[in-house]
């Protein structure tokens, strides 16, 4: 049976780019018949948080916003990262056989430093921790982004190590990139990718005016609605095909193109954006509700989700241990 494991950091409420590039692709598998794991980073977490109360906060969103979008915790284990003590220990084991020149050459935490993040430890050596991640559940499949390729691929390279150094002990994953390659990066308000660093980021379950306004930021141009325009180049049109039906997609884009009277403006597609965005997420926006209103059950999906991780992941630390010579 196929086992996919993957991760999301609780950096702050969830946003559209999070959705459309991981959360969605990860409740997809679920459908798949495999074995999956799904953990929240608090361990990452702390390579940039400094604040208990939000990273505690953060870390139930998380949980709260994969199971109102769909998540099904009998199928899936959901749970977070710090309730699985052996993926340390594993990391350890794996900081041990990992180059220093393998490290050094991790986009992430190049960008993490040009973006002002502290260089400490923890930040330099997150890959080894990721590869801990993926490889105390004997994962196959790791569903990432296009940026992410390389901690997968970095990975492979401490697993052949281990491997090489006390016999097969680790599964080698392999990455799997989202099914549709327009999704691995959704644009921001701005036009470039989403992010919260970049205060350019959609919350998921906004509405009402916040939406409004949020949608009303998105960058245009000012040319007059009966202009002919390309819809390909404006970045309206990204967003309105992550929700669109495609004969209404299609419908929008021949009267921009088309041009002249009755043409619809910005104005007009920002309405209909929200309209769609409303609509799509309205059913979760309820389902958070009631688990907003419910905490001690979230609590309990969690644990239970961390005892069938740790499970596995007990028996790969265990594995690893008797290889190495330390039972």
């Amino acid at each position: 049976m196929t086992t996919y494991l993957s991760g999301i950091q609780p950096s702050g409420r969830p946003h559209l780019g999070n959705y459309f590039g991981a959360i969605a692709e990860h409740i997809a598998l679920q459908d798949r018949g495999g074995d999956c794991f799904f953990f929240i980073a608090d361990y990452h977490a702390l390579t940039t948080s400094r604040d208990p109360d939000k990273l505690r906060a953060a870390t139930r969103d998380v949980a709260v916003t994969y199971l109102a979008l769909g998540l099904d915790p009998e199928r899936v284990s959901l749970f977070r990262q710090s309730d699985v003590k052996e993926v340390t220990e594993i990391a350890w084991l794996l900081s041990c056989i990992a180059g220093m020149g393998l490290l050094e050459r991790a986009h992430s935490y190049k960008d993490k430093v040009a973006h002002g993040v502290r260089p400490s430890v923890g930040l330099f050596t997150y890959p080894v921790l990721m590869a801990a991640d993926i490889l105390a559940y004997d994962s196959d499949l790791v569903p990432v982004g296009k940026d992410q390729v390389q901690h997968v691929e970095i990975t492979q390279d401490l697993a052949g190590s281990f491997n090489a150094a006390y016999g097969e002990v680790f599964r080698r994953p392999e990455a799997l990139l989202a099914a549709t390659e327009g999704l691995q990066k959704v644009p921001g308000l701005d036009g470039e990718k989403m992010s919260k660093t970049y205060g350019n980021d959609l919350w998921i379950f906004e509405t009402g005016k916040p939406l409004k306004q949020a949608i009303g930021r998105i960058v245009t141009d000012s040319r007059p609605p009966d202009e002919p325009k390309d819809p390909e180049g404006l970045l309206l049109f990204r967003f309105l095909e992550l929700f669109l039906p495609e004969a209404e997609l299609a419908g929008w884009k021949d009267r921009v193109r088309r041009g002249g009277a009755g043409a619809p403006g910005y104005g007009h597609l920002k309405v209909a954006l929200v309209d769609a965005i409303e609509g799509r997420f309205a059913p979760a926006r309820a389902r958070r509700a009631e688990l907003e209103s419910d905490p001690g059950e979230v609590e309990r999906i969690l644990a239970r989700g961390a005892a069938r991780a740790r499970e596995r992941a007990a028996a790969t630390c265990s594995r690893a241990l008797r290889a190495c010579g330390l039972r």
